[in-house]
């Protein structure tokens, strides 16, 4: 038996880039900040995840998701490989979203 899920409560950071790789399919991508208080004196660190959102949860997102929305978001972990415009090959961990909800925006955002 193996289990990967991943549940996260923070904040966008940048408006989702909304992409349509075929006709009918549409993609969201974007970044999502946690914060962990570690340490005495206590320092505040935080993580940057990416997502990405596709059907429903995509068009909730070019709808709704802006930079400072509080979202909480449940999903799955999946690596992938690319090679960048230097022909060097690069790994990105990204955060498949299979449930979010909308929690509202940050104060600073309003």
């Amino acid at each position: 038996m193996s289990v990967n899920k991943v549940i996260l409560l923070g904040y966008v950071g940048r408006d989702p880039e909304i992409r349509f790789p075929q006709p009918g399919f549409q993609l969201a991508m974007l970044t999502l900040a946690t914060n962990e208080t570690v340490g005495n004196p206590p320092t505040e660190i935080t993580e940057w995840h990416n997502l990405v959102m596709t059907g429903k949860n995509a068009e909730l997102a070019e709808k709704y998701i802006r930079k400072g929305t509080r979202l909480y978001v449940e999903g799955r972990l999946r690596t992938r490989e690319y090679e960048d415009k230097f022909k060097i090959r690069r790994r990105i961990t990204e955060i498949h979203v299979d449930r979010v909800e909308l929690l509202g925006r940050s104060s600073a955002s309003q």
